[in-house]
């Protein structure tokens, strides 16, 4: 029998903005609980034939979080040219990268709170026009989400571990 990490979604329910961020944050946990316990090796184990790893999948989210929160939403022009690479350099350790992306996750929560709410408009234009931090929102718990279900096949293949 395989084993699970599987939690429940969460039931916040008490409006748009609770609902969205309670997803969003749901998201970036399941990320955080695939690469849990697992050594160096396993982090940078390259399972499939793309540059995909699991620690590649944390500095690629680690750069989307600052490039539309950071960038997008706030306005930080420190954040506005990240590469959203997936490959790791070997010298970069595996727990820097990991602490990295809980930091990131931390500022783009405080950005999220400086601002009056979903329907404001973002700081830098998305394409031609500046959107909602709604639409970043929403955007931005997809890119988690899909990433997480990456980790949860690879996370699966490095040890049977499974679950949202």
């Amino acid at each position: 029998m395989l084993e699970s990490q599987r939690e429940r979604v969460p039931l916040n329910d008490d409006g748009e903005q609770d609902t969205a961020l309670a997803f969003l944050s749901f998201a970036r946990s399941c990320v955080l609980k695939k690469v849990g316990g697992l050594d160096d090796e396993q982090l940078r184990r390259r399972l499939v034939v793309s540059d995909t790893t699991l620690l590649g999948l944390v500095q690629h989210l680690t750069d989307a979080e600052r490039y539309w929160f950071g960038y997008t939403v706030g306005g930080d022009k420190q954040h506005a040219d990240v590469d959203f690479t997936m490959i790791v350099p070997a010298d970069r350790p595996a727990d820097q990268v990991i602490a990295d992306y809980r930091t990131a996750i931390a500022e783009s929560d405080a950005h999220l709170r400086a601002v009056g709410g979903l329907g404001t408009r973002t700081a830098h234009p998305v394409g031609d026009e500046h959107r909602t931090v709604r639409w970043v929102v929403a955007h931005m718990t997809g890119e988690t989400v899909r990433h997480a279900g990456h980790a949860d096949i690879l996370r699966e293949l490095i040890d049977g571990v499974t679950g949202r």
